[in-house]
């Protein structure tokens, strides 16, 4: 009985770490190279430096994407609600064309930058374990990753974590 005990422990254990939230970059996440909307190419560490001091909301987008446009007035309901954070976009589109005219179009208001890398295997989404988009992410001031994944702009997460935040 206790071999049985001790093994679903340790079973449990494992499956628990295997799903742990990460709260850090890698450092190929942190050295992946975008490009601002005023055609600077940075690194993503760059970016996130330029918000320390304040709530970070990521939404990783592309224009060309059903449910990254369908979940847009989310987004717009999340900007009411915690308008004192920083909304970084950044997208998947294929061209710094379709993305200029995407966040014309979508009227997506916020700090824009495009992801250099591609989207499926690319450095930045093999990083943060990128299976689908939109994909949002909060960080805190500290530029510490408080919420490591949410698939809607109203996911209860996702809003419970601004809150604890502000």
């Amino acid at each position: 009985m206790k071999k049985i005990l001790l093994t679903v422990c340790v079973a449990l254990g494992i499956i628990s770490c295997s799903n742990a939230q990460k709260t850090a970059f890698t450092k190929e996440a942190l050295e992946d190279k975008m490009l601002s909307v005023d055609g600077v190419e940075l690194s993503f560490q760059t970016i996130i430096k330029k918000y320390e001091g304040k709530t970070v909301i990521i939404d990783v987008w592309a224009s060309w994407c059903p449910d990254c446009v369908k979940g847009m007035p989310k987004v717009v309901e999340l900007q009411k609600q915690f308008p004192d954070a920083v909304y970084l976009f950044l997208s998947y589109d294929k061209t710094p064309e379709s993305w200029s005219k995407g966040i014309e179009k979508y009227g997506v208001k916020g700090e824009h930058y495009l992801i250099l890398s591609k989207w499926k295997g690319g450095t930045f989404s093999n990083s943060i374990d990128l299976d689908w988009i939109p994909r949002y992410m909060v960080l805190n001031k500290k530029g510490e990753i408080s919420l490591y994944k949410a698939i809607e702009a109203d996911d209860e997460k996702l809003i419970s974590t601004i809150k604890n935040l502000n």
